[in-house]
Protein backbone atom coordinates (compact mmCIF):
# COMPACT_ATOMS: atom_id res chain seq x y z
CA UNK A 1 0.00 0.00 0.00
CA UNK A 2 1.28 3.66 -0.78
CA UNK A 3 2.35 6.00 2.17
CA UNK A 4 2.52 9.57 1.34
CA UNK A 5 4.17 12.26 3.46
CA UNK A 6 3.05 15.40 2.59
CA UNK A 7 4.57 18.59 4.03
CA UNK A 8 2.52 21.59 5.03
CA UNK A 9 5.05 24.07 4.63
CA UNK A 10 7.54 24.71 1.52
CA UNK A 11 7.43 22.63 -1.50
CA UNK A 12 4.59 20.06 -2.71
CA UNK A 13 5.96 16.79 -2.37
CA UNK A 14 4.84 13.67 -1.45
CA UNK A 15 7.92 11.01 -0.95
CA UNK A 16 5.83 6.79 -1.21
CA UNK A 17 6.78 3.76 0.09
CA UNK A 18 5.50 0.89 -2.66
CA UNK A 19 6.18 -2.17 -4.29
CA UNK A 20 5.70 -0.68 -7.29
CA UNK A 21 5.74 2.53 -9.80
CA UNK A 22 7.81 6.05 -9.17
CA UNK A 23 9.30 6.07 -5.50
CA UNK A 24 8.44 10.10 -5.44
CA UNK A 25 6.19 12.02 -7.21
CA UNK A 26 7.10 15.50 -6.84
CA UNK A 27 3.49 17.83 -7.41
CA UNK A 28 5.50 21.67 -8.06
CA UNK A 29 6.32 22.99 -11.45
CA UNK A 30 9.87 23.97 -9.78
CA UNK A 31 12.43 23.34 -12.87
CA UNK A 32 13.48 20.54 -11.16
CA UNK A 33 10.35 18.71 -12.78
CA UNK A 34 12.34 19.55 -15.94
CA UNK A 35 14.69 17.49 -17.68
CA UNK A 36 17.22 17.30 -20.98
CA UNK A 37 15.92 14.26 -22.74
CA UNK A 38 19.29 13.52 -23.20
CA UNK A 39 20.06 12.81 -19.94
CA UNK A 40 17.25 10.83 -19.65
CA UNK A 41 18.46 6.76 -19.97
CA UNK A 42 17.37 4.66 -22.94
CA UNK A 43 14.09 2.81 -20.74
CA UNK A 44 11.80 1.41 -23.42
CA UNK A 45 12.00 -2.32 -23.93
CA UNK A 46 9.65 -4.10 -26.76
CA UNK A 47 9.69 -7.79 -25.93
CA UNK A 48 10.77 -9.96 -29.06
CA UNK A 49 8.42 -11.14 -31.46
CA UNK A 50 7.31 -14.91 -31.25
CA UNK A 51 6.03 -16.82 -34.26
CA UNK A 52 2.22 -16.10 -33.41
CA UNK A 53 3.39 -12.46 -33.27
CA UNK A 54 0.65 -9.81 -34.50
CA UNK A 55 2.97 -7.62 -36.46
CA UNK A 56 0.50 -5.31 -38.24
CA UNK A 57 -0.78 -1.96 -37.08
CA UNK A 58 -3.77 0.18 -37.84
CA UNK A 59 -4.33 4.03 -37.67
CA UNK A 60 -6.61 6.40 -37.00
CA UNK A 61 -6.90 10.29 -38.47
CA UNK A 62 -8.96 11.67 -35.89
CA UNK A 63 -7.78 15.28 -36.84
CA UNK A 64 -5.72 17.69 -33.62
CA UNK A 65 -9.09 19.23 -32.01
CA UNK A 66 -9.44 21.96 -34.77
CA UNK A 67 -13.04 21.98 -33.62
CA UNK A 68 -12.17 22.78 -30.13
CA UNK A 69 -14.15 20.17 -28.21
CA UNK A 70 -12.60 21.36 -24.46
CA UNK A 71 -14.24 19.78 -21.48
CA UNK A 72 -13.37 19.17 -17.80
CA UNK A 73 -15.78 16.33 -17.81
CA UNK A 74 -14.02 12.50 -17.72
CA UNK A 75 -16.80 10.72 -18.80
CA UNK A 76 -14.49 7.32 -18.12
CA UNK A 77 -13.13 7.73 -14.78
CA UNK A 78 -15.84 10.19 -13.79
CA UNK A 79 -19.29 9.50 -14.94
CA UNK A 80 -22.09 11.74 -14.36
CA UNK A 81 -20.19 14.05 -12.65
CA UNK A 82 -19.99 17.51 -14.62
CA UNK A 83 -16.43 19.23 -14.46
CA UNK A 84 -15.56 16.46 -12.63
CA UNK A 85 -11.66 16.69 -13.92
CA UNK A 86 -11.05 19.88 -12.20
CA UNK A 87 -8.65 20.10 -15.21
CA UNK A 88 -9.32 20.70 -19.44
CA UNK A 89 -9.08 18.10 -21.65
CA UNK A 90 -8.79 17.95 -25.23
CA UNK A 91 -11.35 15.66 -27.21
CA UNK A 92 -11.34 13.92 -30.56
CA UNK A 93 -13.38 11.62 -32.29
CA UNK A 94 -16.99 11.67 -30.84
CA UNK A 95 -18.44 14.79 -31.09
CA UNK A 96 -21.52 14.47 -28.67
CA UNK A 97 -19.72 12.90 -25.70
CA UNK A 98 -19.99 14.58 -21.81
CA UNK A 99 -20.05 13.03 -18.64
CA UNK A 100 -23.63 11.93 -18.86
CA UNK A 101 -23.80 10.61 -22.27
CA UNK A 102 -24.86 6.72 -22.78
CA UNK A 103 -23.88 3.83 -25.07
CA UNK A 104 -26.57 5.10 -27.59
CA UNK A 105 -25.37 8.52 -27.66
CA UNK A 106 -21.83 8.30 -28.26
CA UNK A 107 -23.67 5.32 -31.23
CA UNK A 108 -25.68 8.16 -32.79
CA UNK A 109 -23.17 10.46 -32.74
CA UNK A 110 -21.23 12.64 -35.42
CA UNK A 111 -17.07 12.34 -35.20
CA UNK A 112 -13.90 13.98 -36.14
CA UNK A 113 -12.30 10.64 -37.28
CA UNK A 114 -12.04 10.63 -41.33
CA UNK A 115 -12.89 7.08 -41.29
CA UNK A 116 -16.44 7.01 -39.49
CA UNK A 117 -14.79 5.89 -35.94
CA UNK A 118 -17.05 7.33 -33.20
CA UNK A 119 -14.83 6.30 -30.67
CA UNK A 120 -13.61 8.83 -27.94
CA UNK A 121 -9.76 10.01 -27.13
CA UNK A 122 -9.46 12.37 -24.85
CA UNK A 123 -6.64 13.96 -22.28
CA UNK A 124 -5.67 16.91 -20.74
CA UNK A 125 -4.14 19.97 -22.03
CA UNK A 126 -1.00 21.48 -22.35
CA UNK A 127 -0.67 25.28 -21.41
CA UNK A 128 2.20 27.58 -21.60
CA UNK A 129 1.86 30.10 -18.50
CA UNK A 130 5.00 32.12 -18.35
CA UNK A 131 3.99 33.84 -14.90
CA UNK A 132 5.86 32.38 -12.06
CA UNK A 133 4.18 29.62 -10.14
CA UNK A 134 4.19 29.57 -6.38
CA UNK A 135 4.11 26.84 -4.64
CA UNK A 136 3.49 28.33 -1.43
CA UNK A 137 -0.17 29.16 -2.87
CA UNK A 138 -0.62 25.72 -3.17
CA UNK A 139 0.49 24.96 0.56
CA UNK A 140 -1.78 27.38 1.96
CA UNK A 141 -4.60 25.88 -0.18
CA UNK A 142 -3.78 22.59 0.79
CA UNK A 143 -3.87 23.32 4.56
CA UNK A 144 -6.80 25.01 4.51
CA UNK A 145 -8.58 22.02 2.73
CA UNK A 146 -10.46 19.22 4.06
CA UNK A 147 -10.67 15.79 1.53
CA UNK A 148 -13.59 14.25 0.45
CA UNK A 149 -15.13 11.84 -1.70
CA UNK A 150 -16.89 12.45 -4.92
CA UNK A 151 -18.98 9.61 -6.43
CA UNK A 152 -21.34 9.08 -9.51
CA UNK A 153 -25.27 9.99 -9.20
CA UNK A 154 -27.17 6.76 -9.19
CA UNK A 155 -30.54 8.83 -8.64
CA UNK A 156 -30.05 10.71 -11.83
CA UNK A 157 -28.39 7.43 -14.04
CA UNK A 158 -31.43 4.51 -13.09
CA UNK A 159 -33.81 3.18 -15.74
CA UNK A 160 -37.63 3.99 -14.78
CA UNK A 161 -38.36 1.87 -11.38
CA UNK A 162 -41.19 -0.83 -11.16
CA UNK A 163 -43.32 0.47 -8.39
CA UNK A 164 -42.97 -2.94 -6.63
CA UNK A 165 -39.31 -2.23 -6.41
CA UNK A 166 -39.64 1.08 -5.29
CA UNK A 167 -39.17 0.90 -2.02
CA UNK A 168 -36.38 -0.93 -1.95
CA UNK A 169 -34.44 0.66 -4.41
CA UNK A 170 -35.25 3.66 -2.33
CA UNK A 171 -33.48 1.87 0.65
CA UNK A 172 -30.36 0.96 -1.06
CA UNK A 173 -29.92 5.02 -2.73
CA UNK A 174 -30.72 5.98 1.06
CA UNK A 175 -27.95 3.68 2.39
CA UNK A 176 -25.63 4.85 -0.43
CA UNK A 177 -25.42 8.38 0.91
CA UNK A 178 -24.78 7.22 4.29
CA UNK A 179 -22.08 5.41 2.57
CA UNK A 180 -20.68 8.60 1.19
CA UNK A 181 -21.34 10.21 4.54
CA UNK A 182 -19.54 8.38 6.16
CA UNK A 183 -16.33 8.02 3.79
CA UNK A 184 -16.21 11.69 4.54
CA UNK A 185 -15.92 11.68 8.17
CA UNK A 186 -13.70 9.31 7.54
CA UNK A 187 -11.45 11.54 4.97
CA UNK A 188 -12.14 15.00 7.29
CA UNK A 189 -8.97 13.16 9.49
CA UNK A 190 -6.52 14.41 6.42
CA UNK A 191 -7.54 18.13 6.54
CA UNK A 192 -4.60 19.82 5.17
CA UNK A 193 -2.81 16.89 4.11
CA UNK A 194 -2.90 14.04 1.12
CA UNK A 195 -2.72 10.65 3.25
CA UNK A 196 -2.60 7.89 -0.24
CA UNK A 197 -3.02 5.62 2.71
CA UNK A 198 -6.57 6.51 4.20
CA UNK A 199 -7.40 7.77 0.81
CA UNK A 200 -7.32 3.77 -0.39
CA UNK A 201 -8.63 2.51 2.51
CA UNK A 202 -11.72 4.91 2.14
CA UNK A 203 -12.23 4.06 -1.65
CA UNK A 204 -11.71 0.39 -1.08
CA UNK A 205 -14.03 0.12 1.62
CA UNK A 206 -16.44 2.29 -0.17
CA UNK A 207 -16.04 0.85 -3.59
CA UNK A 208 -16.79 -2.33 -1.77
CA UNK A 209 -19.93 -1.12 -0.10
CA UNK A 210 -21.54 0.30 -3.74
CA UNK A 211 -20.61 -2.57 -5.56
CA UNK A 212 -23.05 -4.43 -3.12
CA UNK A 213 -25.73 -2.03 -2.92
CA UNK A 214 -25.70 -1.00 -6.90
CA UNK A 215 -25.94 -4.80 -7.95
CA UNK A 216 -28.95 -4.86 -5.17
CA UNK A 217 -30.57 -2.27 -6.97
CA UNK A 218 -30.15 -3.73 -10.50
CA UNK A 219 -31.66 -7.27 -9.26
CA UNK A 220 -34.24 -5.46 -7.85
CA UNK A 221 -35.21 -3.65 -10.58
CA UNK A 222 -35.16 -6.67 -12.47
CA UNK A 223 -37.47 -8.62 -9.87
CA UNK A 224 -39.74 -6.88 -10.69
CA UNK A 225 -40.42 -6.79 -14.26
CA UNK A 226 -37.86 -4.05 -15.18
CA UNK A 227 -35.06 -5.64 -16.66
CA UNK A 228 -31.46 -5.53 -16.53
CA UNK A 229 -29.80 -2.11 -15.84
CA UNK A 230 -26.92 -1.64 -18.38
CA UNK A 231 -23.91 0.30 -17.29
CA UNK A 232 -24.18 0.47 -13.48
CA UNK A 233 -20.60 -1.33 -13.18
CA UNK A 234 -19.30 2.04 -14.03
CA UNK A 235 -21.12 4.06 -10.89
CA UNK A 236 -19.46 2.41 -8.77
CA UNK A 237 -16.55 3.98 -8.26
CA UNK A 238 -15.81 7.27 -5.95
CA UNK A 239 -12.91 9.29 -6.51
CA UNK A 240 -10.99 11.63 -3.85
CA UNK A 241 -11.00 15.63 -4.27
CA UNK A 242 -9.18 18.54 -2.86
CA UNK A 243 -12.13 20.84 -4.39
CA UNK A 244 -11.47 22.93 -1.39
CA UNK A 245 -8.32 24.24 -2.81
CA UNK A 246 -10.46 25.79 -6.02
CA UNK A 247 -11.84 28.56 -3.39
CA UNK A 248 -8.41 29.80 -2.17
CA UNK A 249 -7.09 29.63 -5.93
CA UNK A 250 -9.62 31.09 -7.71
CA UNK A 251 -7.86 34.91 -7.62
CA UNK A 252 -5.91 33.03 -10.22
CA UNK A 253 -8.94 33.58 -12.85
CA UNK A 254 -10.73 36.34 -10.64
CA UNK A 255 -9.75 38.85 -13.77
CA UNK A 256 -11.44 36.76 -16.17
CA UNK A 257 -14.99 36.91 -17.57
CA UNK A 258 -17.40 34.36 -16.63
CA UNK A 259 -19.51 34.31 -19.80
CA UNK A 260 -16.65 33.36 -21.56
CA UNK A 261 -17.27 29.21 -21.05
CA UNK A 262 -15.59 26.52 -22.34
CA UNK A 263 -17.76 24.13 -24.99
CA UNK A 264 -20.76 24.99 -23.81
CA UNK A 265 -23.19 22.22 -22.45
CA UNK A 266 -26.71 22.05 -22.06
CA UNK A 267 -27.89 21.73 -18.48
CA UNK A 268 -31.92 20.30 -18.11
CA UNK A 269 -33.54 19.61 -15.16
CA UNK A 270 -33.13 15.41 -14.00
CA UNK A 271 -36.11 13.61 -14.35
CA UNK A 272 -35.47 9.99 -12.96
CA UNK A 273 -35.04 11.01 -9.88
CA UNK A 274 -38.37 12.64 -10.23
CA UNK A 275 -40.78 9.72 -11.31
CA UNK A 276 -42.85 7.79 -8.80
CA UNK A 277 -42.32 3.81 -9.49
CA UNK A 278 -43.58 3.07 -12.74
CA UNK A 279 -46.79 0.53 -13.34
CA UNK A 280 -45.48 -2.73 -14.33
CA UNK A 281 -47.32 -2.08 -18.19
CA UNK A 282 -45.83 1.30 -18.42
CA UNK A 283 -42.26 0.40 -18.04
CA UNK A 284 -41.16 0.10 -21.72
CA UNK A 285 -42.72 3.36 -22.79
CA UNK A 286 -41.21 5.11 -19.73
CA UNK A 287 -37.77 4.08 -20.63
CA UNK A 288 -38.02 4.96 -23.92
CA UNK A 289 -38.77 8.25 -23.13
CA UNK A 290 -35.98 8.62 -20.37
CA UNK A 291 -33.66 7.28 -23.21
CA UNK A 292 -35.15 9.69 -26.06
CA UNK A 293 -34.99 12.86 -23.55
CA UNK A 294 -30.98 12.02 -23.14
CA UNK A 295 -30.61 11.76 -27.13
CA UNK A 296 -32.20 14.66 -26.88
CA UNK A 297 -29.73 16.61 -24.72
CA UNK A 298 -26.45 14.75 -26.73
CA UNK A 299 -27.72 16.13 -29.71
CA UNK A 300 -27.99 19.35 -28.50
CA UNK A 301 -24.39 19.55 -27.34
CA UNK A 302 -23.41 18.19 -30.41
CA UNK A 303 -25.03 21.17 -32.23
CA UNK A 304 -23.46 23.70 -29.50
CA UNK A 305 -19.65 22.08 -30.85
CA UNK A 306 -20.58 22.42 -34.64
CA UNK A 307 -22.32 25.32 -34.86
CA UNK A 308 -19.13 27.38 -32.45
CA UNK A 309 -19.50 31.07 -33.30
CA UNK A 310 -22.48 30.71 -35.54
CA UNK A 311 -25.59 33.22 -35.57
CA UNK A 312 -26.15 36.07 -33.34
CA UNK A 313 -26.60 37.15 -29.39
CA UNK A 314 -29.53 34.88 -29.26
CA UNK A 315 -28.66 32.14 -31.94
CA UNK A 316 -28.24 29.50 -28.72
CA UNK A 317 -32.11 30.47 -27.08
CA UNK A 318 -33.27 30.40 -30.51
CA UNK A 319 -31.94 27.39 -32.79
CA UNK A 320 -31.12 24.82 -29.87
CA UNK A 321 -32.68 25.46 -26.09
CA UNK A 322 -36.29 26.72 -27.61
CA UNK A 323 -36.09 23.55 -30.45
CA UNK A 324 -34.87 21.34 -26.92
CA UNK A 325 -37.67 22.82 -24.66
CA UNK A 326 -40.39 22.22 -27.42
CA UNK A 327 -39.18 18.52 -27.99
CA UNK A 328 -38.65 17.47 -24.44
CA UNK A 329 -42.15 19.22 -23.02
CA UNK A 330 -43.81 16.38 -25.82
CA UNK A 331 -41.47 13.72 -24.26
CA UNK A 332 -42.92 14.47 -20.73
CA UNK A 333 -46.02 14.55 -21.89
CA UNK A 334 -45.85 11.19 -23.43
CA UNK A 335 -44.21 10.21 -20.17
CA UNK A 336 -46.76 11.49 -18.12
CA UNK A 337 -49.72 10.07 -19.54
CA UNK A 338 -48.09 6.61 -19.98
CA UNK A 339 -47.94 6.29 -16.34
CA UNK A 340 -51.37 7.79 -15.66
CA UNK A 341 -52.88 5.05 -17.63
CA UNK A 342 -52.76 2.63 -14.70
CA UNK A 343 -52.05 5.49 -12.10
CA UNK A 344 -51.72 8.40 -10.46
CA UNK A 345 -50.39 11.34 -13.34
CA UNK A 346 -47.26 12.55 -11.83
CA UNK A 347 -47.20 16.05 -11.19
CA UNK A 348 -44.82 18.55 -12.10
CA UNK A 349 -42.60 16.66 -14.92
CA UNK A 350 -43.83 20.31 -17.25
CA UNK A 351 -41.56 22.18 -15.08
CA UNK A 352 -38.42 20.35 -15.94
CA UNK A 353 -38.75 20.52 -19.94
CA UNK A 354 -36.19 24.24 -19.75
CA UNK A 355 -32.81 23.91 -19.94
CA UNK A 356 -30.15 26.72 -20.23
CA UNK A 357 -26.09 26.12 -20.83
CA UNK A 358 -23.04 26.47 -18.81
CA UNK A 359 -22.45 30.25 -19.54
CA UNK A 360 -26.19 31.54 -18.29
CA UNK A 361 -26.69 29.30 -14.67
CA UNK A 362 -24.26 28.71 -12.10
CA UNK A 363 -23.27 24.72 -11.85
CA UNK A 364 -25.40 23.06 -9.53
CA UNK A 365 -23.42 19.96 -9.79
CA UNK A 366 -21.59 20.38 -7.06
CA UNK A 367 -19.95 17.55 -5.05
CA UNK A 368 -22.74 17.71 -2.22
CA UNK A 369 -24.42 14.12 -2.20
CA UNK A 370 -23.92 12.33 -5.45
CA UNK A 371 -26.27 10.29 -5.61
CA UNK A 372 -28.91 12.60 -6.00
CA UNK A 373 -30.08 13.39 -2.84
CA UNK A 374 -29.63 16.74 -0.17
CA UNK A 375 -27.01 18.30 -0.82
CA UNK A 376 -24.45 17.67 2.46
CA UNK A 377 -23.62 20.79 4.19
CA UNK A 378 -19.67 20.33 4.02
CA UNK A 379 -19.41 19.94 0.21
CA UNK A 380 -17.54 22.49 -0.91
CA UNK A 381 -18.68 25.08 -2.98
CA UNK A 382 -19.63 23.77 -6.95
CA UNK A 383 -16.65 23.20 -9.34
CA UNK A 384 -16.24 26.37 -11.70
CA UNK A 385 -16.18 26.21 -15.44
CA UNK A 386 -13.39 27.02 -17.64
CA UNK A 387 -13.50 30.58 -18.31
CA UNK A 388 -12.07 33.18 -20.74
CA UNK A 389 -10.39 32.69 -24.38
CA UNK A 390 -7.90 30.50 -22.44
CA UNK A 391 -10.36 28.32 -20.93
CA UNK A 392 -9.16 28.79 -17.83
CA UNK A 393 -10.11 27.30 -13.91
CA UNK A 394 -8.08 27.77 -10.88
CA UNK A 395 -4.62 27.14 -11.17
CA UNK A 396 -4.41 25.70 -14.55
CA UNK A 397 -4.10 29.14 -16.42
CA UNK A 398 -1.99 29.78 -19.36
CA UNK A 399 -2.78 29.77 -23.22
CA UNK A 400 -3.51 26.24 -24.65
CA UNK A 401 -1.51 24.30 -26.72
CA UNK A 402 -2.69 22.12 -29.60
CA UNK A 403 -1.04 19.68 -30.64
CA UNK A 404 0.45 19.65 -34.03
CA UNK A 405 -0.18 16.29 -34.63
CA UNK A 406 -2.12 13.54 -32.96
CA UNK A 407 -1.44 9.81 -34.10
CA UNK A 408 -3.90 7.28 -33.23
CA UNK A 409 -2.36 3.77 -33.57
CA UNK A 410 -3.71 0.42 -33.09
CA UNK A 411 -0.91 -2.31 -32.60
CA UNK A 412 -0.14 -6.03 -32.30
CA UNK A 413 0.59 -8.66 -29.80
CA UNK A 414 4.39 -9.71 -29.29
CA UNK A 415 3.50 -13.39 -29.20
CA UNK A 416 0.31 -13.96 -30.19
CA UNK A 417 -3.09 -12.90 -32.36
CA UNK A 418 -5.63 -10.13 -31.21
CA UNK A 419 -9.20 -10.38 -30.94
CA UNK A 420 -11.46 -7.38 -31.79
CA UNK A 421 -12.13 -5.14 -29.00
CA UNK A 422 -15.72 -4.76 -27.88
CA UNK A 423 -17.86 -2.17 -28.70
CA UNK A 424 -18.24 0.81 -25.80
CA UNK A 425 -15.22 -1.15 -24.20
CA UNK A 426 -14.21 2.07 -21.34
CA UNK A 427 -10.12 1.91 -21.03
CA UNK A 428 -7.92 4.53 -19.11
CA UNK A 429 -3.81 5.27 -19.13
CA UNK A 430 -1.84 6.38 -16.39
CA UNK A 431 -3.47 8.08 -13.39
CA UNK A 432 -4.44 11.26 -12.74
CA UNK A 433 -3.25 11.50 -9.10
CA UNK A 434 -0.87 10.19 -8.28
CA UNK A 435 -0.45 12.25 -4.88
CA UNK A 436 -4.21 11.45 -3.61
CA UNK A 437 -3.85 8.18 -4.41
CA UNK A 438 -0.36 6.39 -5.04
CA UNK A 439 1.64 6.08 -8.09
CA UNK A 440 1.03 2.48 -8.89
CA UNK A 441 -1.29 3.56 -11.89
CA UNK A 442 1.26 5.89 -13.12
CA UNK A 443 3.48 5.82 -15.98
CA UNK A 444 6.12 7.49 -17.38
CA UNK A 445 4.67 9.39 -21.43
CA UNK A 446 6.93 12.19 -21.83
CA UNK A 447 9.56 12.30 -24.55
CA UNK A 448 11.30 14.00 -27.76
CA UNK A 449 10.91 12.99 -31.25
CA UNK A 450 14.01 11.43 -32.18
CA UNK A 451 14.42 10.12 -28.76
CA UNK A 452 11.90 6.95 -29.33
CA UNK A 453 13.94 4.46 -27.16
CA UNK A 454 13.25 6.38 -23.52
CA UNK A 455 10.23 8.23 -21.69
CA UNK A 456 10.45 10.59 -18.63
CA UNK A 457 8.74 11.29 -15.59
CA UNK A 458 9.51 14.66 -15.91
CA UNK A 459 8.80 16.98 -18.82
CA UNK A 460 11.50 17.17 -21.09
CA UNK A 461 13.61 19.78 -22.25
CA UNK A 462 14.36 18.81 -26.35
CA UNK A 463 17.08 19.92 -28.66
CA UNK A 464 16.43 22.58 -30.58
CA UNK A 465 13.95 21.41 -34.21
CA UNK A 466 12.37 18.64 -31.92
CA UNK A 467 9.14 18.04 -30.79
CA UNK A 468 7.67 17.47 -27.19
CA UNK A 469 5.86 14.41 -27.05
CA UNK A 470 3.52 12.48 -25.02
CA UNK A 471 3.65 8.71 -25.54
CA UNK A 472 0.74 6.93 -24.29
CA UNK A 473 0.12 3.31 -24.66
CA UNK A 474 -3.18 1.49 -23.35
CA UNK A 475 -3.79 -1.89 -21.64
CA UNK A 476 -3.67 -4.34 -24.55
CA UNK A 477 -5.22 -7.34 -23.01
CA UNK A 478 -8.85 -8.08 -22.04
CA UNK A 479 -10.70 -10.55 -19.68
CA UNK A 480 -13.18 -11.47 -22.51
CA UNK A 481 -16.63 -10.15 -20.75
CA UNK A 482 -16.40 -6.64 -19.60
CA UNK A 483 -16.57 -3.00 -21.13
CA UNK A 484 -16.34 -1.62 -17.92
CA UNK A 485 -15.09 -2.61 -13.89
CA UNK A 486 -15.42 -1.46 -10.52
CA UNK A 487 -12.38 0.78 -10.93
CA UNK A 488 -12.20 1.25 -14.66
CA UNK A 489 -9.00 -1.04 -14.23
CA UNK A 490 -9.52 -4.33 -13.59
CA UNK A 491 -11.78 -5.81 -16.89
CA UNK A 492 -8.33 -4.88 -18.66
CA UNK A 493 -4.44 -5.24 -18.55
CA UNK A 494 -1.40 -4.32 -19.88
CA UNK A 495 0.83 -7.29 -20.79
CA UNK A 496 4.04 -8.64 -19.80
CA UNK A 497 6.64 -5.61 -20.40
CA UNK A 498 9.26 -8.89 -21.05
CA UNK A 499 7.47 -11.33 -22.86
CA UNK A 500 4.50 -9.65 -24.08
CA UNK A 501 2.12 -12.57 -22.60
CA UNK A 502 -1.24 -11.62 -21.06
CA UNK A 503 -1.85 -12.74 -17.90
CA UNK A 504 -4.16 -16.10 -17.50
CA UNK A 505 -8.13 -15.54 -18.39
CA UNK A 506 -6.91 -12.36 -20.78
CA UNK A 507 -7.16 -11.67 -24.35
CA UNK A 508 -4.45 -9.93 -26.67
CA UNK A 509 -6.58 -7.01 -28.20
CA UNK A 510 -5.18 -4.13 -30.65
CA UNK A 511 -3.44 -2.49 -28.50
CA UNK A 512 -3.97 1.81 -28.32
CA UNK A 513 -0.72 3.99 -28.70
CA UNK A 514 -1.74 7.77 -28.50
CA UNK A 515 1.43 10.01 -29.68
CA UNK A 516 0.75 13.61 -29.18
CA UNK A 517 3.48 15.84 -30.52
CA UNK A 518 3.81 19.66 -29.58
CA UNK A 519 5.64 22.65 -30.99
CA UNK A 520 7.01 24.02 -27.95
CA UNK A 521 9.68 27.36 -27.97
CA UNK A 522 12.96 25.82 -27.02
CA UNK A 523 13.30 28.61 -24.41
CA UNK A 524 9.54 28.11 -22.72
CA UNK A 525 10.69 24.48 -21.93
CA UNK A 526 14.76 25.80 -20.98
CA UNK A 527 12.68 28.08 -18.64
CA UNK A 528 10.17 25.59 -17.01
CA UNK A 529 7.14 27.30 -18.48
CA UNK A 530 4.89 24.78 -19.67
CA UNK A 531 3.28 22.74 -17.76
CA UNK A 532 -0.13 19.96 -17.83
CA UNK A 533 -3.67 20.36 -16.71
CA UNK A 534 -4.12 18.72 -13.78
CA UNK A 535 -5.94 18.31 -9.88
CA UNK A 536 -5.37 21.33 -7.59
CA UNK A 537 -2.92 18.52 -5.40
CA UNK A 538 -1.02 17.96 -8.44
CA UNK A 539 -0.14 20.76 -9.09
CA UNK A 540 1.15 19.83 -12.81
CA UNK A 541 2.65 17.24 -11.84
CA UNK A 542 4.15 15.78 -14.85
CA UNK A 543 3.90 12.13 -13.38
CA UNK A 544 -0.02 12.53 -13.48
CA UNK A 545 -0.42 12.54 -17.28
CA UNK A 546 -2.77 9.56 -18.23
CA UNK A 547 -5.41 9.82 -21.24
CA UNK A 548 -8.91 7.95 -21.53
CA UNK A 549 -10.68 6.23 -24.51
CA UNK A 550 -14.27 4.85 -25.05
CA UNK A 551 -14.29 2.39 -28.51
CA UNK A 552 -17.30 3.20 -30.33
CA UNK A 553 -16.01 1.52 -33.63
CA UNK A 554 -18.64 -0.40 -35.19
CA UNK A 555 -17.97 -4.64 -35.18
CA UNK A 556 -17.07 -4.32 -38.87
CA UNK A 557 -14.38 -1.41 -38.29
CA UNK A 558 -12.99 -3.73 -35.62
CA UNK A 559 -12.88 -6.66 -37.05
CA UNK A 560 -10.80 -4.79 -39.89
CA UNK A 561 -8.53 -3.59 -37.16
CA UNK A 562 -8.11 -6.50 -36.03
CA UNK A 563 -7.62 -8.83 -39.07
CA UNK A 564 -4.86 -6.06 -40.36
CA UNK A 565 -2.66 -6.64 -37.38
CA UNK A 566 -3.08 -10.41 -37.49
CA UNK A 567 -2.15 -10.55 -41.17
CA UNK A 568 1.21 -7.89 -40.61
CA UNK A 569 -0.25 -5.12 -42.27
CA UNK A 570 -0.23 -1.56 -41.95
CA UNK A 571 -3.41 0.02 -42.94
CA UNK A 572 -5.44 3.33 -41.69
Amino acid sequence: MAVAVVAVSGILTATFVSSGGKGTADASTEINQFVAIQNVRPNVQNPASGPGASKGSFTVDCGTNGNGKFSPDNPVAQPGIKNGAEHVHDFVGNLAITANSSNADLDASATTCKNGDKSSYFWPVVRIDKTVRSGADTQRALAATTPMVTCPSVRNRLPAVPAQAKRAVDNRLAELDRGYAAANERMATGKGRIDARLNSSVLADLRDQRTALIKGISDSIAAAGGGRTSGMISLVECDTNYDGMHVAMRHTVASVKAGLAANQQVQCPTVRDKLPGIPTAALDEVNRGLTELDRQISEANERLVTTRGQGGKNFVDNAILGPLKAKRTAVLDRISIAISRRAARPQGLEKLAGCTVTDQAPNQNGPGNQNGGAAVPSAPAALPDPQGPNLELPNNTGGIVRPASVRIEYRGNAISKVVPMPKFLRALTGDAKPISRGPANARATWACSGFTDRLSDKYPICPPGQQVQRVQDFPGCWDGKNIDSTNHRDHVAFADTRTGACKQGFAAIPQLRITLSYDIPRDVQTKGQYALDSFPEEDHNPFSDHNDFINVNSAQTMQRIATCINKGKTCR
